[in-house]
């Protein structure tokens, strides 16, 4: 038996690759399989199954373009209803991939359908998990996204459930099994995962503080659901394509893939209501862009800043990219349901400036003169940061408004007054920058290097204040 993790930095999730005598299993597959099928055919194999752990909230799957590239058959646990042909498992189910066995275990709580898989080998020894979002290392899956989609599955409820999963389901076995989770640090779907993305059974019953053995059920529900944060605005709308089912990637590729000269791509965000949206580093956008464009960076967090910025995943999207990074660009859009790009700017932002368009630039300024402008002029600073971080350490007398409430904080930034952005290292801040400058501010800086480089400085009075619920 063949077990593989395929990890996807900049949305932290897992997805994993099982082979066993030329039959192979995926698990929860990112939007783009190709990369799946291409792993199969290394190894002679033939993707039998796509099993997924739940309706996941923060990306669309790739379930339905495998079933329809390989035939393999898609796997759902108990309570699932796909819209959709596909297998819904009994619990303790078992499924044989060549030699090996996938053992369905149902453990609801992050959503009604959560199942594990329990992987068995060839000689029938228990090997190890794939959670999914039930258990993941250092933390477990939040009892809250689902109530977004069905009403009367309010967080407690779930919370609940989640807790007998647990102790029931999970703790009961062998120490020596791998728990193999479906995010890593970085994921909203919960609040305090390990950097480390596979771990023992047993080293988690010591260590992660929800599997603690003398927790009764109300301290796990309170301590589970103190100091959740709002989930992003496109989880529900994620939830909902994976249940309903979405058009296939290779479509929204030939429709993105479409080159724009500048008069054409003018013409058509005149013509439509699409956001043209900026990937290229905050360095280079500063320096120029189109107006009224949004800046999120394609090396960053791209998805999930796409996903909290941009309102709806049917918003219609031009491109501004590096030139050789278009497809690339729609691809980590539709990984978030993102899929109605409708063409990019051929020749990227030189071509705009070489047809002599108008362009509008972000004034800003290094550490050292923000430190010197701080001390001599007490200027109104922003600092776009998570309110955890702010409290956690941040420039004295500050404010803090942070970048995913920006829109319902408009008025909150003057605009007769000259004021400075920053965040912790100049991305979030730039994408900020490129809001207010499309909603008419012109009246401040940006810090190149933000919080990092202000710090760096020892110019600048910096509170150390650990709030509390940061120690959650």
């Amino acid at each position: 038996m063949k077990i593989e993790q395929i990890y996807t930095g900049c949305i932290a999730h897992a997805a994993y690759y099982l082979e066993s005598n030329g039959q192979a299993a995926i698990f929860d597959p990112l939007r783009e399989v190709q990369p799946y099928i291409d792993r199969a055919a290394k190894d002679n194999a033939k993707i039998k199954y796509v099993f997924e752990t739940h309706f996941h909230a923060d990306f669309v799957s790739g379930h339905l373009d495998l079933m329809k590239k390989t035939g393999a058959t898609i796997v759902f646990g108990p309570t699932a209803k796909p819209a959709y042909e596909a297998t819904v498992a009994e619990d303790n189910q078992l499924f044989q991939v060549g030699d090996c066995t996938v053992k369905v275990i149902h453990t609801p709580g992050h959503t009604m359908e959560s199942t594990t898989y329990l992987l068995i080998d060839e000689n029938g020894k228990e090997h190890g998990l794939i959670t999914g979002d039930t258990l993941f290392i250092g933390d477990v899956g939040r009892p809250d996204l689902a109530q977004h989609v069905i009403a009367d599955l309010t967080e407690e409820k779930l919370a609940g459930y989640l807790f007998d999963s647990l102790r029931n389901k999970i703790m009961p076995l062998s120490d020596d099994l791998i728990v193999y989770p479906n995010h890593g640090a970085g994921s909203a779907c919960g609040k305090m995962m390990s950097k480390e993305t596979t771990d023992t059974l047993g080293n988690q019953k010591k260590f992660n503080y929800a599997l603690r053995p003398d927790m009764t059920k109300d301290e796990f529900i309170t301590s589970l659901l103190t100091g959740l944060t709002t989930p992003p605005g496109y989880f529900p709308q994620n939830v909902l394509m994976n249940i309903k089912g979405y058009e296939s990637l290779d479509n929204i590729m030939d429709r993105g893939k479409r080159p724009l000269s500048a008069e054409e791509f003018e013409t058509a965000a005149n013509e439509t209501q699409a956001l043209v949206l900026d990937t290229r580093s905050a360095t280079d956008f500063a320096k120029g862009f189109i107006p009224n464009s949004i800046n999120i960076g394609i090396d960053g967090s791209f998805a999930q800043w796409v996903g909290e910025m941009i309102p709806g995943v049917k918003q219609e999207i031009l491109l501004v990219t590096d030139e050789g990074r278009e497809e690339e660009s729609i691809i980590r859009l539709s990984r978030v349901g993102y899929d109605n790009t409708l063409g990019y700017l051929k020749g990227g932002f030189n071509a705009w400036k070489s047809a002599n368009k108008d362009i509008e630039t972000v004034d800003r300024i290094t550490a050292e003169e923000f430190a010197e402008q701080f001390t001599t002029q007490q200027p109104i600073v922003i600092d776009v940061r998570k309110k955890s971080e702010f409290d956690s350490e941040h420039v004295e007398g500050v404010t803090n408004i942070p970048l995913n409430t920006i829109n319902q904080h408009l008025a909150e930034f003057p605009k007769d007054k000259p004021f400075i952005l920053h965040c912790a290292g100049g991305y979030r801040s730039m994408l900020a920058a490129s809001i207010l400058k499309s909603r008419g501010w012109d009246n401040f800086v940006d810090v190149a290097g933000g919080f990092v480089a202000i710090k760096a400085t020892a110019k600048v009075p910096v509170s150390d204040y650990v709030c509390p619920s940061t120690l959650l």
